[in-house]
């Protein structure tokens, strides 16, 4: 089947988007999808090289190439502080760690780049980077703080006693007063104005699970304690804290993270924000 026949949907590995993916059946869909399910580094990369239509990824890689796609809407992966689950590791104070060698994980764009605006422009730092596996005991053999994210920082801090933790949701939060938008659901525009009302009916059938799971987190709960373990009552409150919208407050925050992006030359251009909304491409900023 070639691309123009069906869907190629993409899925973060991590719990952070179940929610959103609980109630959510693509064989239930009027049209033929496949979906791949990636830690966000791969399903970036998949998604600008061509290789998916839709997909959630990191913020950052839709401000990479944000002229060829637009969000979803309603849709992200996001936090109002505290995200508990983008999480730095340091045996230093996080102001000291900064300082020095910063190990950053290899599965996502948009917290490593979070982390370099918060150490150089929230810390005024100038941290050597290097990238690694995600691995905390590795990485601080070879770094004075550790940056992991998902699943892999839920188990580091599990498993942690001796570690300073600082989470970036909460950094950002404290430094600029917005909330962060780790992830988008990001559609490309070939595939918008080839098949407009699958878009139509895959946006409005997460939509649909997202709300759903949000009248009750229980059973999301309960399926993130069978298979990662922990209590019932800590992916609960983990859950609930996350942020799945896409409000024009959580859009002027990651046009913030976009513009401070830019400014340190992590972004080539200034990114564009477009929403899909039956077929019509709404521009928030310019």
């Amino acid at each position: 089947m070639s691309g123009s026949e069906h869907l190629r949907l993409g899925r973060i590995l991590y719990t952070n988007v179940w929610p959103v993916y609980h109630y959510f059946d693509p064989s239930s869909l009027s049209f033929p999808a496949t979906t791949r399910t990636e830690v966000p580094a791969v399903l970036n990369r998949m998604l600008l090289q061509g290789e998916l239509d839709m997909s959630p990824v990191s913020s950052f890689a839709y401000g990479m190439a944000s002229s060829d796609f637009l969000l979803l809407p309603d849709l992200s992966v996001s936090a109002d502080g505290a995200v508990k689950s983008i999480l730095c590791f340091s045996r230093k104070p996080f102001a000291e760690a900064v300082k020095g060698k910063i190990a950053l994980t290899n599965t996502s764009a948009t917290s490593v780049n979070l982390m370099k605006i918060i150490a150089e422009k929230a810390y005024g730092a100038r941290p050597e980077y290097i990238s690694c596996e995600p691995d905390l005991e590795e990485m601080l053999k070879h770094a004075d703080a550790a940056l992991l994210i998902g699943d892999h920082a839920i188990r580091a801090d599990w498993a942690n006693t001796e570690y300073a933790v600082t989470d970036l949701g909460e950094e950002w939060k404290k430094w600029t007063g917005h909330s962060m938008t780790f992830a988008v659901w990001t559609v490309s525009k070939k595939a918008a104005e080839r098949h407009p009302a699958w878009i139509g009916e895959l946006a409005a059938a997460l939509a649909a699970s997202k709300r759903r799971s949000l009248e009750d987190l229980t059973p999301v709960a309960q399926e993130a304690t069978e298979k990662l373990g922990g209590e019932l009552a800590y992916w609960q409150d983990y859950f609930a804290n996350l942020r799945h919208d896409l409000t024009p407050e959580r859009l002027e925050g990651l046009r913030l993270y976009f513009r401070h992006a830019w400014e340190m030359g992590l972004l080539p251009k200034q990114a564009e924000i477009g929403i899909w909304t039956n077929n019509t491409e709404i521009r928030v900023n310019e």
